[in-house]
């Protein structure tokens, strides 16, 4: 083609595409590519800005360039090996208490995370208090966060009670570099000098305490390298390697999780759009057939009319993409918004990355799906002018669409930024299709085989007839809506089955108050004081902390374990507890329990599933030093939502006088007794009593932002599947507008035709809305049965239901697809017929 046949090519191609958005002919193919561009922005932007903001952040979270963390006190080879390659070090110690002011200022108490620091802290970052020239607070001194100072109703320069020691409030706490995301950074942050840690007596031999040393220095990257190989090749317990790579481990892996969901449903979103494109695409080429004939015939070459239709394809795609970017920037500030309080860092701003994927994949999506048909009109033979059966679109070819669907897959695997996400994704979205399809062909077969008779209404049979005439367009229409509507019946049984039943797993009687930290020679006295109290019956166990290290006499590490929770469980110190008597709340599901069985041990089942222990195995415990070996004669299930004091292991004996060990009770408070739980601080100051009240009551808050960011995400996915709708009914408009005008011009009436296109759009609604509800179930089941690990009855009302929803959303948009089509004048659609 010459320099002239190019730009014939391209001013064709310029007035097509005004004309054609004048028209509105492109909207729906339009809005199909925005949808997916948006989707996936709005989380790229989100994931780009978390990422920016996490590497900008990670020496502040870290509060060095490297920690070692620990269950015990730091081992001294890691302090030995950071002063070798002179470093900074700086520990800090941290842990659950409970704080109290004085009698003389009222004697509230309020459950705090308690952090003690060394001269030195914070080693990268800035710790940030009020009117305090000094970095840590001095001896005799605490800093805390401002929420405290209003719990316990007091002021700075007061006294803070702290086990056995009073402190003066000398600053409040503005900002705390490595604070973290941990679930008890939800209580109020106290810090105070660790010179003044012992004096207080609330570090006792069973204590769960975490320590953290914190390195700094040129070669930190060298003592992370020597750091890991240590606790690899010498199996050290309870230690581990925080570093750049990494961050804090719980804001990565609750960052890397919610990326990995936000995709998912980007990448669902993206398909169905992929669909929508599809169908509106090849709507649009059936429409242009007459309009390439009589351009043929006027003289435009085929190479013409493909760089016309191309460019028209990609100004659209540019300007869908374009306004899918800028949706998507919007978006995701509302995601911003709706996890505040989640993400506490400030954000850097977005890179140009996640625009330029969007642009990407808009137009991936126009070349892949909506191209193919749309060149063909080139090949339209200028016959067809006085012959209209001529010149018709045919299926793409099979390299065409392989090499389309293998473009679009690796877009979304790369948009994914994990192959394991993005192949179950693919393949997950193409067996759900693959099933509706299966189910929607099945059902019109049946559909064929009992169709009304004469004694019927008309408009029964007419709609009857004409599903069963398109047999295609229903399987399409009714899979397309199927995937749509699966999404939104997920989301409306996790909104309210699901997290019903979990908030309902709780027994109304279920204890509110936990206390830990008993000492051995208070447990009378606590008892007794409980009693006065009115508390009747409390669930009263001992608590050991131990560390299995090994089964069936073979020593054994994370690294023997594939699963994350196995890893964790061996990795760290678990609570261990003993009694005579088999709760009553932990029925045994395999072995028999012996009461004062020596080397008995019963094991909470889920723990021995993940740990692939059974009946007999030997297990050996390291507490606090000493060893300890039990064989496994009991399986227990636990109920972890009762509320009520539940152990992985307990061993069935009495008395266990020889492991050191401290008390915990469960318990519900008594009713009506007003500063219960402040005399009980005030007369046991080294306890650590938990209000499940507050505490759950903060996780209801942050599970119910989670369910609105989750419902702000799946309105993608339910406008993918409406837009999938709106292209799958408007595919057949041109057939419709044929077939209503001969029936017109045979005698039907409009109301009748109204009839007859209401009926057909409300029973494929109905029969895709009834099998996303059925499979909705089967998913919903799955994940109460395996995710969240409760009985949940399934409700059977739920298919109907979806029927019902799914015919209301298909007249919907069949009423607006469809909107002119009753109202064509009959001669104008017999002449162009």
């Amino acid at each position: 083609m010459n320099s002239q046949g190019w730009k014939h090519g391209l001013a064709l191609g310029a007035r097509q595409l005004w004309r054609d958005l004048r028209a509105g002919e492109l909207r729906l193919l339009m809005l199909s590519v925005a949808l997916a561009v948006a989707a996936l922005t709005a989380v790229g932007f989100l994931a780009d800005r978390l990422q920016g903001g996490l590497w900008r952040d990670a020496r502040q979270l870290l509060g060095g360039d490297a920690v070692v963390v620990s269950d015990q006190r730091t081992p001294e080879a890691f302090a030995q090996q950071a002063r070798q390659l002179g470093l900074q070090t700086n520990t800090n110690v941290s842990f659950p208490t409970m704080a109290r002011a004085l009698p003389e200022q009222g004697g509230a108490s309020r459950l705090v995370a308690l952090k003690a620091v060394e001269p030195g802290y914070p080693l990268r970052g800035r710790l940030e208090v009020s009117a305090s020239p000094v970095r840590i607070p001095p001896a005799g001194e605490v800093w805390v966060d401002p929420a405290l100072l209003e719990a316990l109703n007091l002021q700075t320069g007061q006294m803070l009670g702290l086990g056995d020691r009073q402190l003066r409030i000398s600053a409040t706490i503005v900002r705390e570099p490595d604070r973290g995301a941990g679930f008890m950074n939800f209580a109020p942050r106290v810090m105070l000098n660790a010179a003044d840690l012992p004096s207080t007596g609330l570090v006792q031999p069973a204590s769960r305490v975490t320590w953290r040393m914190a390195v700094a220095g040129p070669q930190a990257d060298a003592f992370v390298a020597w750091a890991k190989t240590e606790v690899d090749a010498r199996h050290v317990r309870g230690v581990q390697i925080e570093s750049l790579d990494t961050g804090r481990p719980e804001m990565r892996q609750t960052l890397d999780r919610a990326s990995q969901f936000l995709n998912l449903v980007a990448l669902l979103a993206a398909l169905l759009c992929a669909v929508a494109v599809a169908l509106a695409s090849r709507s649009f080429a059936e429409r242009q057939l007459d309009a390439c004939a009589l351009l043929r015939v006027l003289g435009q070459s085929q190479r013409t009319l493909s760089l016309s239709y191309g460019l028209e394809f990609l100004g659209a795609g540019l300007i869908a993409s374009a306004l899918g970017v800028l949706i998507g920037y919007g978006v995701h500030l509302g995601f911003v918004q709706l996890l505040a309080g989640l993400v506490e860092t400030q954000l850097p701003n977005a890179t140009a990355w996640p625009a330029l994927m969007g642009m990407s994949m808009g137009l991936t999506l126009l070349v892949a799906f909506g191209l193919p048909p749309v060149l063909q009109l080139a090949k339209v033979p200028p016959l067809r002018v006085i012959r209209r059966d001529l010149g018709g679109l045919q299926t793409s070819s099979v390299l065409v669409l392989a090499m389309g669907l293998t473009g679009f897959a690796l877009t979304l695997l790369m948009v994914s930024r994990s192959l394991t996400l993005g192949l179950i994704t693919v393949s997950g979205f193409a067996l759900a299709l693959l099933v509706f399809a299966g189910l929607a062909a099945l059902a019109l077969g049946l559909l064929r085989r009992t169709v009304p008779g004469e004694q019927a209404p008309a408009w029964l049979r007419l709609a009857t007839r004409q599903v069963a005439a398109r047999p295609v367009f229903a399987v399409v229409q009714v899979s397309a809506l199927s995937v749509g509507l699966l999404a939104l019946a997920l989301l409306v049984l996790l909104r309210t089955d699901l997290v019903a039943s979990w908030r309902q797993a709780t027994p109304a009687n279920a204890p509110d108050r936990f206390v830990i930290n008993v000492q051995p020679e208070q447990a009378q006295d606590f008892l007794a004081s409980l009693q006065a109290s009115g508390v009747s019956s409390p669930d009263w166990f001992p608590m050991i902390r131990g560390r299995l290290v090994a089964i069936n006499g073979r020593e054994v590490g994370p690294n023997d374990f594939t699963a994350d929770r196995a890893k964790r469980l061996i990795d760290r110190e678990i609570n261990l507890s003993h009694s005579d008597t088999l709760p009553e709340h932990n029925p045994l599901t395999a072995g028999r329990w012996v009461s004062g069985e020596a080397d008995g041990l019963s094991v909470e089942q889920g723990i021995a599933e993940t740990l692939g222990l059974k009946l007999g195995d030997t297990l050996r415990f390291d507490i606090a030093g000493q060893s300890r070996e039990a064989r496994i004669t009991s399986l227990r299930k636990v109920d972890w939502a009762s509320m009520r004091a539940n152990f992985f292991m307990l061993f069935p004996q009495a008395q266990m006088p020889d492991l050191p060990m401290t008390y915990m009770a469960a318990f519900r408070s008594p009713e009506g007794a007003n500063g219960f739980e402040n005399a009980l601080v005030k007369q046991f100051p080294n306890i650590t009593s938990v209000d499940m009240r507050s505490t759950l009551a903060q996780v209801q808050r942050v599970m119910d932002q989670v369910i609105r960011a989750v419902e702000y995400l799946f309105g993608f996915t339910l406008a993918a599947g409406v837009m999938v709708l709106l292209a799958a009914v408007g595919a057949s408009r041109q057939a419709r507008e044929h077939e209503y005008a001969i029936m017109r011009a045979l005698g039907a009436s409009r109301q009748l035709l109204a009839q007859v296109q209401r009926t057909e759009l409300l029973g494929i609604g109905w029969l895709a809305g009834f099998m996303a509800s059925s499979m909705a179930l089967v998913v919903g089941w799955a994940l109460a049965r395996f995710a969240f690990e409760f009985a949940w009855a399934p409700p059977l009302w739920a298919p109907l239901a979806g029927g019902a929803l799914g015919a209301l959303l298909a007249w919907v948009a069949g009423s607006l697809s469809l909107s002119g089509v009753l109202r064509q004048p009959v001669m104008q659609t017999l002449r162009a017929l």
